[in-house]
């Protein structure tokens, strides 16, 4: 028991690899027992986590449950993990989303073996990412999550998969390379790459020449503070660096778009807290402003594109980048009043709740994003095709699925009581208090009225209107479809009325790093 409770974290990211590892081992034709196996054994992890969940000590705030080895003296890397309230969140995301993604692929019948296995390693490279806490060891959990992604849309795809999948690949890589370069300046030159420490000896390096490179600290911070700036900002994704996403979600299959949407564009933000502004304080306040227009673009663009869209898939990829914006221009006030001393208290309260809004905004938008791409996927398996145009009158035929996809989409709007309005309201509360940024809100209204204006159009052309002939015979939901749906369903709804039970943990954290 001693063993299990001083290596939980150890236990709960590797375990899916332990289990990727008896799914190879079974015989490829074998295809239900591989199905029903590796379901079975996605669920373990929610067992570690809520064990975590329960015995988290919200009194501290700090980082819990570590797990510290040398790794690499020579160079002073070690593996260093451990969760705080940011991360614990985003844990149990992965946790939910990993099983549920896994029965929405029940349907696949090619290489299901190779499939399991590839998302089972995934959802470990996301969960060391998230508890990493040496710059080494989150390099290389970052890399070791592209791999599975890229597999899993170039090998079960559509029918534009390989560019797709190739397209996925590039952008990732090249913001990969700065990122790494970055990383090996940084730790060399301070002889660790152990975050926490660098919190303290790398922020308060202001002036002189960086050990080992010859070149000035400033300059060297600016360049490092960029190459991390674009690698996160290509991954959350930020425009103009989210070109790649539309076409990777349109070609993915149902259950990876629903781990691409709901946990790895969950990375990028989750860098720009972990890493980005707290390790470059002073860079990052100067750039805010940038930050907060990127936000906004996202948030307009994104929502006027979604708008434009006839594949309905591509209409909730384009989702994505609109929600994602608001995570965006809650970063922004983070950058702006991270490290600053503020003489008006009201001040640094508005700027936790951007911040703690921005957080949560990546649990609300990882659920409905989820539910929406699997719903997509639901009608694609009957009618095989996604163009709007082709649908109308489906709520007569499938009313449960019609019920359904009307709950999932006012989630994703932003409707009062679901979980989508409580973190927007936040980021934009916590913007508009801060005074700092107010143009760049009023603009980003715009993206929020063009929410309405695509999610109204995703369910009219597909439910409203006289019954197409054609679809006369559509079955309505089956079980299967039903079990991977309500849990979604329940979370967002948990979330809206009572959001306590998640942001209390988000918030001490946030509280305490401020």
């Amino acid at each position: 028991m001693d063993f299990i409770q001083d290596n939980l974290l150890n236990l709960t990211i590797f375990f899916p690899t332990l289990a990727a590892l008896i799914i190879f081992l079974l015989p490829e034709d074998e295809k239900n027992l591989i199905r029903r196996l590796t379901f079975v054994l996605s669920l373990v992890p929610i067992v570690f986590v809520l064990i975590m969940w329960f015995n988290y000590n919200r009194s501290t705030a700090d980082v819990q449950f570590e797990v510290f080895a040398e790794w690499f003296p020579a160079i002073g890397a070690n593996y260093h993990i451990g969760i705080d309230g940011i991360s614990l969140p985003l844990f149990l995301l992965t946790v939910i989303l990993t099983p549920l993604a896994i029965l929405a692929s029940f349907s696949i019948e090619e290489k299901v073996r190779m499939y399991m296995v590839l998302f089972l390693i995934m959802e470990t490279a996301m969960l060391g990412l998230f508890a990493s806490l040496d710059l080494m060891i989150f390099f290389v959990f970052w890399e070791f999550g592209l791999v599975p992604m890229y597999f899993l849309i170039k090998l079960w795809g559509g029918k534009d998969r390989d560019y797709a999948s190739f397209k996925f690949f590039i952008y990732t890589m090249a913001g990969s390379l700065g990122l790494l370069l970055s990383i090996q300046v940084i730790g060399l030159s301070m002889g660790t790459f152990d975050i926490p420490t660098l919190m303290d000896i790398w922020v308060n390096t202001t002036s002189g020449t960086l050990a080992g490179t010859g070149l000035d600290v400033g300059v060297v911070k600016s360049i490092a503070y960029w190459a991390f700036f674009i690698a996160f900002a290509i991954k959350v994704p930020i425009w103009p660096f989210h070109t790649w996403l539309p076409d990777a979600h349109t070609q993915a299959p149902t259950a990876g778009s629903m781990i691409l949407a709901g946990v790895l564009l969950k990375l990028g933000a989750y860098g720009f807290v972990r890493l980005v502004i707290p390790l470059f304080p002073q860079q990052a306040n100067q750039t805010a402003v940038i930050l907060a227009w990127l936000g906004a673009a996202s948030i307009v663009l994104g929502g006027f594109a979604a708008f434009g869209q006839w594949d309905f898939k591509r209409l909730v990829a384009y989702s994505s980048i609109n929600h994602m914006g608001f995570v965006v221009l809650g970063i922004a006030v983070m950058a702006f009043a991270y490290g600053r001393t503020f003489t008006d208290a009201g001040v640094s309260t508005d700027a936790i709740m951007a911040t703690s809004g921005a957080v949560f905004q990546m649990v609300n938008h990882g659920l409905s994003a989820a539910g929406m791409f699997f719903l997509v996927g639901v009608i694609y398996d009957r009618a095989h095709t996604r163009d709007l145009k082709e649908f109308g009158g489906i709520w007569t035929i499938m009313p449960v699925f019609g019920t359904i996809l009307i709950f999932t989409s006012m989630a994703s709007l932003g409707l009062p009581g679901l979980n989508g309005f409580v973190s927007e309201f936040m980021i934009v509360r916590g913007t508009w208090g801060i005074n700092y940024f107010t143009v760049q809100l009023a603009i980003s209204m715009l993206g929020l009225l063009m929410t309405g204006a695509y999610i109204l159009k995703g369910i009219g052309e597909t439910l409203h209107g006289p019954v197409k002939e054609k679809w006369a015979s559509l079955p309505d939901m089956t079980l299967r479809e039903h079990l991977v749906i309500w849990p979604l369903m329940a979370l967002m709804l948990s979330l809206g009325i009572w959001p306590q039970w998640i942001l209390v943990f988000i918030n001490d954290t946030i509280t305490k790093l401020f």
